[in-house]
């Protein structure tokens, strides 16, 4: 066998299912994949490494990333490192990182550095340095330059918690929240992502622009329009009788002259 068909051969096993054992109450199968696979069993510290295309499934969780390794009892603790990405396919919640810590039993994931986080049941955007999701509370913390994003609502803080299931958000630190022309900013802001409701606390402050409706523009251009005419009337009026006493004033005039010469003539 050539050094290729043992590579090609090497990472179909690694495709096909392997399956993890557990002996816990909540047994979970794993499957996973890579272009190599290395790894210890030392009592109470078995560590199995990935790397080079690694892909990982768990009953909720999908990851791909250059490198992860499974450690811990029954495999508990998976780490991911380079290009990290996945979805939790029990909430819909996908992400992309440089680096993320997984803890099968508590369901906690930690996804550190350029963290990117989408909501794709509630189409709810988040970025942020340093984010933890836990599918067993459908919450994330979210700190350090944090940016989301729902419907016309565009989110800024230092530290943010984002209830899922309630579709609350609670925004600290530098708060600030952008929609469409209008921005509020408070030492804590929280805002009710259904209903859009916003309550500030802390310093509050923001600006808040009044716009006409498009019925009240339409009815305004109408009347300008009316008046506009009606101004035009007034003026065409006005020019017509300026005419008119003009072309009389002319007449009278012509008038007077003829009887003036008439009567010198008869003199």
């Amino acid at each position: 066998m050539n050094k290729r068909f043992i590579k090609v051969l090497k990472k179909i096993i690694f495709l096909f299912i392997f399956i993890f054992s557990s002996t816990s109450l909540f047994a979970e199968h794993i499957t996973f994949s890579a272009d190599s696979m290395s790894g210890s069993a030392k009592k109470n510290a078995t560590t199995t490494v990935l790397q080079g295309n690694a892909q990982i499934t768990t009953e909720e969780m999908e990851i791909f990333a250059d490198k992860i390794e499974l450690s811990g009892e029954d495999y508990k603790n998976i780490r991911a490192e380079g290009k990290v990405k996945g979805k939790n396919t029990k909430s819909g919640m996908e992400f992309t990182c440089a680096e993320m810590e997984y803890d099968r039993t508590s369901k906690l994931a930690v996804l550190t550095g350029d963290v990117d986080l989408k909501d794709t049941e509630n189409d709810v955007t988040a970025k942020a340095q340093v984010i933890s999701y836990n599918s067993e509370t459908d919450i994330a913390i979210m700190q350090i330059g944090i940016n989301l994003v729902q419907k016309d609502n565009v989110c800024s803080a230092s530290y943010a918690v984002y209830y899922k299931k309630t579709q609350m958000l609670n925004l600290s630190g530098n708060a600030k929240i952008k929609q469409k022309e209008d921005t509020f900013r408070a030492q804590q802001i929280t805002l009710n992502m259904e209903t859009e409701e916003i309550t500030l606390d802390g310093r509050v402050k923001g600006t808040v622009s009044e716009k006409e409706s498009e019925n009240e523009a339409e009815n305004g251009n109408e009347t300008e329009k009316q008046d506009d005419l009606q101004d035009d009337s007034i003026e065409s009026k006005a020019e017509s009788e300026n005419e008119n006493q003009k072309s009389e004033t002319e007449l009278t005039e012509k008038s007077n002259e003829k009887t003036e010469g008439e009567s010198s003539k008869n003199e």
